[in-house]
């Protein structure tokens, strides 16, 4: 996680003119953007359009944002009503078979072939779930997001979140085990 004092402190920076320092906030938040919109069901070219100009709104509006929250969600909310307009406008193409950038921390070369083939299958599932399902799992999964940073982002309620997190993770375990799989609760908490 980053230090928030640190981010707030890029940002004033950022604001007052030293613009050259935004590269910061876009290393530090690319590989995440990318994964959020990735899920959402975008093929890597819409990927990455959608992901510069939801940095592109970011920057526009670094002068508007109350540092009342935590930045990340106030970014991916951006980034999700970055990738909804798009689908509004019905140019969505169907998403590739190529999963999101997959970072390892396993030792062995046995391991890390096994982590990589566990995070492309639990990503085909996560693709067969409704919008909604995967987008709760993936904000709170991937991004460690609060359940209140997730209703901001997705606009529903602590309610529904809480509702899409217990269903999602239902159908992930119950598509993961009707093709074969063995479910293990360490793939996604309950």
């Amino acid at each position: 996680m980053t230090d928030p004092s640190s981010e707030s402190e890029i940002i004033r920076r950022i604001v007052e003119g030293e613009k050259q320092l935004f590269a910061v906030i876009v290393d530090r938040y690319k590989s995440k953007v990318y994964g959020i919109i990735r899920s959402m069901g975008l093929n890597h070219q819409d990927s990455q359009d959608i992901a510069q100009e939801a940095f592109v709104k970011v920057y526009r509006s670094l002068a508007n944002y109350r540092d009342e929250g935590h930045f990340s969600a106030w970014l991916y909310r951006i980034v999700v009503h970055a990738v909804k307009d798009l689908q509004r406008r019905n140019r969505v193409r169907s998403a590739s078979n190529e999963g999101p950038p997959e970072p390892s921390h396993q030792h062995t070369p046995e391991q890390l072939v096994l982590q990589k083939e566990m995070q492309r299958e639990i990503y085909r599932q996560l693709q067969e779930l409704p919008l909604n399902y995967r987008l709760v799992l993936l904000l709170k999964y991937t991004n460690d997001l609060t359940y209140e940073e997730i209703c901001e982002i997705t606009g529903l309620n602590a309610d529904q979140v809480r509702n899409a997190m217990h269903r999602g993770r239902k159908s992930l375990k119950k598509q993961i085990e009707n093709k074969g799989g063995i479910w293990f609760e360490t793939y996604i908490k309950g």
